[in-house]
């Protein structure tokens, strides 16, 4: 059995790539940054150097691979369009949707899948928190094409996994002592008083990838994050 977990060099698509690993699966991971790629060289059946925003480049790739059983999309541009709405502008608006949404579709256009597309989406889709609307605009949208994607795609399963906040590289552009202390802080104000880890949420979507009868679905990892 054969997956790919795009940006699987960092973060949550690496957490996933190891346990999918783990599990006896062959996974091919891509990701753009070539040190990272370098770091994780051997240890997956397979790395690519993919900008998942060069539209060429994703169709070559799914070209060369040809079919192959799971796709799991977990890139993203970082935290551009973090921030108030009245100062970030347009272009970081068109930056976060690119660098997801578009990105997401068109491999999924692309994609010889034959059994599940598992997408990452967040938390921000269905929370109220200022300074989140581009965020929360991707990532509603994301999680808006699960079900039609389910019932166009079938018998492909398509799902997605909604994380909170999750100690990732993707809050490095944070002052250590800042970032710890909004750890500190969301962990404070979520029924499970901690905040995940990308083992977390790859758990998730090992368990998506292998429940078949599980599709349509948006499975939050947020310890009670959008209900508390």
């Amino acid at each position: 059995m054969r997956a790919v977990v795009m940006g699987g060099t960092s973060g949550i698509g690496l957490a996933t790539a190891g346990q999918l690993t783990d599990a006896g699966i062959d996974v091919t991971v891509t990701g753009r940054d070539p040190a990272r790629l370098a770091a994780v060289a051997g240890r997956f059946d397979g790395a690519e150097q993919v900008d998942s925003t060069d539209k060429d480049a994703v169709s070559a790739l799914f070209k060369r691979l040809g079919t192959f059983a799971h796709l799991v999309l977990a890139f993203s541009p970082g935290p551009v369009g973090f921030g108030p709405i009245r100062e970030i502008s347009l272009d970081d608006f068109e930056t976060a949707f690119t660098g997801k949404l578009f990105a997401y579709i068109h491999a999924i256009r692309e994609a010889q899948v034959t059994e599940s597309i598992t997408m990452i989406s967040a938390a921000s889709a269905r929370a109220a928190l200022p300074g989140t609307v581009a965020l929360a605009a991707v990532n509603g949208a994301i999680e808006r094409i699960v079900s039609p994607l389910a019932a166009e795609l079938a018998p492909v399963r398509v799902n997605a996994v909604s994380p909170g906040i999750i100690d990732t590289p993707w809050w490095s552009f944070l002052p250590d002592d800042q970032r710890q202390a909004q750890f500190a802080a969301a962990a404070g104000g979520v029924p499970a008083g901690r905040i995940g880890t990308a083992a977390d949420v790859a758990g998730a979507v090992s368990y998506l990838i292998g429940a078949s009868l599980v599709t349509a679905s948006i499975l939050p990892v947020d310890g009670g994050f959008t209900v508390a």
